[in-house]
């Protein structure tokens, strides 16, 4: 089985250990630029479970305890600091930490030479209608961009994150130029599940278990979309194993899945008694509520165009039921990412209080 459940490692632990998984028909080395972070972890244990032996290169200070199986090299790319990958030969290389085009260019172009393949991981962000337009997006969709001079003056991931979409793009570009035909582009939407630090989706689940009357954001019916972690580390796997190229949408789900169905998911995994108040596109902004950002997931109809994902399920991406992984991420919640505060996402309660209470004085009387 690719790609099975099993409990998440608390913040900063070894991961732990999980069912069995069937050995990989060729063992193969891989290396991964990054892969202690979120997506990291998840993809690097399915590997390691298949039998791959697994390189791990970066600066060695997120978690730098797990994985003790795999080998360890050292280096920072924001410092073009590639010393401990010359020489070395490789399947297939992942890069789950390129966001500046000058960074992947380095890395692609010096292992274009030792390795079959190079899998950059990219973002539904790279199109330019991408929170923009209601118009379904596919692989072939225009893509963002940024001036060249901006480009120019970006040397560090942190500097690269205002300009987060184009840049993306062109490290794809980048990736391509470097290994030709050999490369393939996986595009993830919103990445979930049990260790997200994001709190992007964790928030939902939570909220809802806290009970009370929830607010609940626009119109029932309009659609969001997400991609377990599990999910999306065992294929990035597969791609590994069946040396795919190509660009993909790697997104969720194998259908529609309405913000009403989401929700009402999230009240089947708690026993604490809730109710929703669906409120208007119009009232959030006259109160200045962010979509996003204090309402995770959610976008207002204009922007919320669907993600087409075809591509990706013909080539093996699977899902596991929502209901499982918000089973799972509120579980998680409960017990190892515990009580700290939702600091990036989330709308406050007394925020949402009075929003609901704003909401119900303007309504006529019954």
């Amino acid at each position: 089985v690719l790609g099975a459940a099993w409990p998440a490692a608390a913040p900063g632990a070894a991961p732990l250990p999980g069912p069995a998984v069937d050995p990989a028909p060729e063992k193969l080395r891989i290396l991964f630029l990054g892969g202690t972070g979120f997506l990291g972890p998840a993809t690097v244990e399915v590997a390691l479970a298949r039998g791959h032996a697994v390189t791990l290169f970066n600066r060695g200070k997120t978690r730098p305890e797990l994985f003790p199986a795999a080998d360890k090299l050292r280096g920072d790319r924001n410092q073009g600091e590639l010393d401990a990958l010359k020489g070395r030969d490789f399947d297939a290389v992942v890069d789950l930490s390129g966001y500046v085009p000058g960074h992947v260019a380095a890395t692609a172009g010096l292992l274009a030479d030792h390795a079959r393949q190079y899998i950059f991981i990219s973002s539904v962000s790279v199109y330019a209608a991408f929170g923009e337009s209601s118009a379904p997006v596919s692989e072939q969709s225009p893509l963002a961009t940024v001036a060249p001079d901006v480009v120019a003056g970006v040397k560090t991931m942190r500097e690269a994150i205002p300009h987060y979409g184009g840049m993306k793009a062109l490290c794809e570009k980048a990736a391509e130029e470097a290994m030709p035909g050999r490369v393939a582009n996986i595009r993830p939407g919103l990445i979930v599940g049990p260790r997200d630090p994001s709190d992007r989706f964790t928030w939902w689940p939570v909220r809802v278990d806290r009970g009370g009357e929830v607010l609940a954001p626009g119109d029932p019916d309009g659609l969001v979309q997400f991609v377990d972690v599990r999910d999306l580390g065992a294929w990035l796997v597969r791609c590994v194993e069946e040396n795919l190229t190509g660009v993909y949408n790697a997104v969720g789900l194998n259908g529609p899945l309405s913000m009403a169905e989401f929700l009402h998911g999230c009240k089947c995994a708690t026993v604490t008694p809730c109710r929703f108040t669906w409120v208007s596109e119009e009232f959030l902004e006259a109160q200045k509520i962010l979509a996003w950002t204090q309402l995770p997931m959610w976008l207002p109809a204009k922007g919320r165009g669907r993600i087409e994902n075809a591509a990706a399920i013909a080539q093996g991406l699977v899902f596991r039921p929502a209901a499982d992984t918000i089973r799972d991420t509120l579980a998680w919640s409960k017990t190892e990412r515990g009580t700290k505060p939702f600091r990036q996402t989330g709308l406050p309660a007394e925020r949402e209080k009075a929003a609901l209470e704003a909401w119900a004085a303007r309504k006529p009387a019954r």
